[in-house]
């Protein structure tokens, strides 16, 4: 085993804690798990908190299939300042005063439910997003402003949870819990909704309650981490969600990448997540899908009780072929 190499290859969710990057928290899990190889599946702002999906070991090649999820979160929306970052961490840059209806939750209830669907979103300059091969935080860092182009997200949900004055800022806070497409910057959310309202506004607090699957509750702290150890996986089956089969007969083909054909893997239904609603991962929690495949589904293949493989249905040849292998596994929680 190379060094740097734990032999361990699993699904965790922290909840991540304020103050700390989704760097920090990967290098904490490297240092639990004795593992380099360990990334994060979306990054949250230092500021952020809650649902931060870590992959390990091996089972870093399942963050390709797990960033294009749905997310919910609660934000803090306060009124009176845009900043820099566009959140609380950021210099003030334009300021304000809200209107008497910014108060009113009867009206920012009904301005809300209208904030519901597609949207053309600019990206936070402080942002990830690349501009001539450098991310737009770095140019805004040296002081260059970047030119970022729309890009094409869609709210589900903006319900209000409470309009408040906060007693430290004096600012008027919005508590909204919004679920949000992929690509979704909520501190982008939150100017655009300064600007149509009329009065600067900036991100004060943010909490991600939901990434694909994963809530608060599959969540455990960075605190407990060095305790729970490896009984902190998740089901990877359940967390990608997809169709599942068993190919333990099939297991040569699978680790070496062969095609299988369609009646190879006998697909059964989708695992929540909840291991209340699944039972256990063992055989009586699986239900059999009669549903025919469709071209490009990819499905779960687990092998002794680990997920081997993932496959795609290619209908042309009517077969399956291979999207990734996982050489030892990813461990089921």
């Amino acid at each position: 085993m190379k060094r740097g190499e734990s032999g361990l290859s699993l699904l965790i969710a922290i909840d991540k804690p304020a103050g700390m990057s989704s760097h920090d928290v990967v290098n904490r899990v490297r240092r639990v798990f004795g593992e380099r190889r360990v990334g994060h599946t979306g990054t949250l702002d230092p500021l952020a908190t809650g649902v931060l999906p870590i992959c390990i070991g091996p089972a870093t090649r399942l963050d390709q299939y797990m960033t294009g999820h749905d997310k919910r979160y609660r934000v803090a929306i306060a009124f009176g300042c845009e900043t820099t970052t566009d959140d609380a961490e950021g210099d003030p840059t334009v300021t304000g005063s809200p209107e008497g209806w910014l108060f009113d939750e009867d009206r920012v209830r009904e301005f809300l439910a209208g904030y519901v669907g597609p949207h053309e979103q600019v990206p936070p300059q402080y942002s990830a997003v690349k501009v001539d091969g450098k991310r737009a935080y770095q140019l805004a860092r040296s002081g260059k402003e970047a030119d970022l182009e729309p890009r094409r997200i869609e709210v589900y949900e903006a319900d209000l949870a409470q309009c408040v004055v906060d007693e430290q800022s004096r600012m008027l806070v919005w508590s909204v819990d919004f679920s949000v497409s992929k690509g979704t910057y909520i501190r982008s959310l939150a100017r655009d909704i300064g600007r149509e309202v009329g009065c600067p506004a900036h991100v004060a607090a943010l909490q991600r309650r939901t990434a694909g699957c994963i809530s608060l509750e599959d969540c455990v702290s960075i605190e407990s981490l060095e305790n729970l150890g490896v009984s902190a996986a998740l089901d990877p089956v359940a967390v990608l969600g997809f169709r599942y089969a068993f190919g333990d007969d099939k297991e040569k083909a699978i680790s070496s990448g062969s095609k299988l054909a369609r009646a190879d893997l006998a697909l059964n239904e989708r695992l929540p997540l909840d291991k209340e609603q699944a039972g256990c991962t063992c055989m009586s929690s699986v239900v059999r899908s009669d549903e025919l495949p469709k071209q490009g589904e990819l499905v779960s293949v687990v092998v002794g009780n680990r997920l081997k493989a993932l496959y795609s249905y290619d209908a042309v040849n009517d077969a399956w072929k291979t999207a990734c292998v996982f050489n030892i596994g990813v461990m089921r929680g």
